[in-house]
C-alpha cells in the first residue's frame, strides 16, 4: 500500500466495486490492509457464496465470511453434522439455496432451516422428494418470517399439497414455481387447479412478483379467471381478489392454455415476461389482447413466440424497457419506435433478417440509456460507430453466442476479436468515454433466475 496513492479507505473501497469477484479475491493477496479493504461488508451485499463438503473449510474461511457479513448461500446436498456446522458459523443466514442436490430428500431435511431465525429467502433447484417439502412444522415457524421462495425443476410427491402450504406464507412477496412433476414417473406435467391456484393468491395479498411454469397442457383451456380470482367479499360481482402484482413471469408457456382476458384484472403489473416453448400453426397471438389493459406497464419481455407483427400495435406507450428474444427486422423497429417514444432501455438480438440494427437505433429511440445487442453467426461491423449519436447512453452491451466464441477462441481468435476491439475504441473516443461497453455476460443471481429463465451460456 505504501507504493500506492495515499487515498482514505472509503475511496478504496469504492474503487474495489467496480472489480469482479475473482478480481477482489486476487486484489486481497496482495498485503494485509489490502485483505481489510476488500473484506469490507459494502463489496458483498446481496453476494451469494456458493458451499459444498463444509468439512473441508478452515476456521479462517468462516472468518473472512462472517466479517464480509455474508447471509446468502447456495449448498448442495448437506450432511447432518454440515448443517450443524453452517447453523454455528453463519447463524444470521437471512438466504438459503438448494442446487443440484442428486438424491430424494425427505420432509424432516428441510426441517433445518428453522435453525435460522432471520431466514426470509428460500430456493430449491433440481431435486426430488419423498415427502412433503414444506412440512406442517416447518411452514408455521416460517408462516410470517419468508418473504421470497423460489422452486424450479423438483418433483413432489403432490403440487396440490405444496401449493396448500405455500397459501400459509402469509408474508411472501417473490414466488418463482416452474412444476416439473409428481411421483417418479414420466408422468404428464398437470396445472395446478383453478380452485387450489385461487386460494393461494387469495391468501398472499402482499405478493408482488409471481413467475410461474405453464408448462402442463390441459386438454381444454384454463378458464378467463385463472390468475383472476373474485374477491370472496363480494360475490357474485365480477371484482379481483388477488395480490396487486407489479411483476408476472409465464415460463415455459403454450399459446393454447391461456384465454385472451387471462390478464384483464391484473392493471397493476409494471413488468411482464412471456416465454414462449413453441407456437403452434392456426393458433392466434394473444398478446394482443393480453397488453391492451396493462397501461402501466413499465418492462416488457418476450422470447419466443409470434412475429412481433401480431402485437406491435397494441405494446403500451409506458414501456420503457423492452426485451425481444425474436426475430427481429428493420421494418419491426419502423413500428415499435412509435409505441414506445420514451424507451430507455433495450435488449435485442441481430441475426441475418435485421439488417443494419446499430444504423438505425439512434433514429429511433433517441433517449436509450443502455443498449443489449447479441449478435448470432456475425460479428459487430463499422456501423457500430452510429452508436455515438445516442446522447443519452450510457452503457452498451455486446454479447455473441457461445458456439461463436468457442470457434474463434480454438483458432486463436478469442472475443472481443482486434476488429471488434478497435470498433470499440472508437465507438468510446467519439463518446468521450461516456458509454461504457461490456462484452462478458453478466453472472447469474442463483435465487432469482434459475435454468428455466438464465440467458447465459
Amino acid at each position: 500500500m505504501e507504493d500506492l496513492l495515499p487515498l482514505p479507505p472509503e475511496v478504496w473501497v469504492y474503487i474495489f466495486s467496480f472489480l469482479s469477484t475473482e478480481e477482489k479475491h486476487s486484489v486481497r493477496f496482495g498485503c494485509r490492509q489490502l485483505k481489510m479493504l476488500i473484506d469490507q461488508p459494502s463489496l458483498w451485499k446481496d453476494h451469494t457464496v456458493v458451499l459444498c463438503d463444509l468439512r473441508r473449510y478452515t476456521y479462517g474461511f468462516w472468518d473472512m465470511l462472517r466479517h464480509r457479513k455474508l447471509t446468502r448461500v447456495a449448498v448442495r446436498h448437506l450432511r447432518r453434522k454440515e448443517w450443524r456446522r453452517l447453523v454455528k458459523f453463519l447463524p444470521s443466514l437471512t438466504a438459503v439455496l438448494f442446487a443440484d442436490g442428486g438424491r430424494k430428500y425427505k420432509g424432516k431435511y428441510m426441517e433445518n432451516l428453522a435453525h435460522f431465525p432471520q431466514l426470509k429467502d428460500i430456493g430449491v433447484r433440481n431435486g426430488t422428494w419423498e415427502e412433503p417439502m414444506l412440512g406442517g412444522n416447518l411452514t408455521q415457524k416460517l408462516q410470517e418470517r419468508l418473504t421470497h421462495l423460489s422452486v424450479c425443476n423438483v418433483r413432489l410427491p403432490c403440487t396440490v399439497e405444496f401449493i396448500t402450504a405455500v397459501s400459509q406464507l402469509v408474508n411472501l412477496r417473490f414466488l418463482l414455481f416452474h412444476q416439473q412433476g409428481e411421483g417418479y414417473g414420466l408422468d404428464t406435467v398437470r396445472p395446478v387447479p383453478c380452485a387450489v391456484f385461487h386460494k393461494m393468491l387469495l391468501s398472499l395479498k402482499k405478493l408482488k412478483h409471481l413467475s410461474w411454469g405453464m408448462r402442463g397442457e390441459p386438454p381444454e383451456p384454463l378458464p378467463n379467471d385463472y390468475l383472476s380470482p373474485s374477491d370472496p367479499e363480494h360475490p357474485g360481482v365480477p371484482r379481483y381478489g388477488g395480490p396487486a402484482l407489479t411483476s408476472l413471469e409465464l415460463v415455459d408457456y403454450p399459446e393454447t392454455i391461456l384465454p385472451e382476458n387471462a390478464l384483464r384484472s391484473l392493471t397493476s403489473l409494471k413488468s411482464l415476461t412471456v416465454r414462449y416453448r413453441y407456437i403452434r400453426e392456426g393458433i392466434e397471438c394473444r398478446l394482443t389482447s393480453w397488453l391492451s389493459p396493462l397501461q402501466q406497464l413499465e418492462t416488457l419481455t418476450i422470447i419466443g413466440g409470434n412475429s412481433l407483427a401480431a402485437y406491435t400495435t397494441t405494446i403500451p406507450s409506458s414501456v420503457s424497457r423492452l426485451t425481444l428474444r425474436v426475430a427481429i427486422t428493420l421494418k419491426d423497429m419502423d413500428s415499435i419506435a412509435p409505441k414506445v417514444p420514451s424507451l430507455e432501455h433495450l435488449d435485442i438480438e441481430q441475426n441475418r433478417s435485421s439488417g443494419s440494427l446499430c444504423r438505425r437505433i439512434p433514429m429511433l429511440f433517441p433517449q436509450l440509456r443502455t443498449l443489449r445487442i447479441r449478435f448470432f453467426r456475425r460479428e459487430p461491423e463499422k456501423d457500430l460507430l452510429s452508436l455515438h449519436r445516442l446522447r443519452h447512453l450510457v452503457q452498451l452491451e455486446l454479447l455473441v453466442e457461445r458456439s461463436f466464441i468457442l470457434r474463434d477462441y480454438l483458432n486463436g481468435h478469442p472475443w472481443p476479436s482486434p476488429c471488434v476491439q478497435e470498433h470499440i475504441n472508437q465507438l468510446r473516443e467519439l463518446s468521450e468515454n461516456r458509454i461504457t461497453v461490456i462484452t462478458t455476460m453478466r453472472r447469474r443471481t442463483p435465487l432469482r433466475e434459475c435454468d428455466c429463465v438464465w440467458e447465459g451460456d
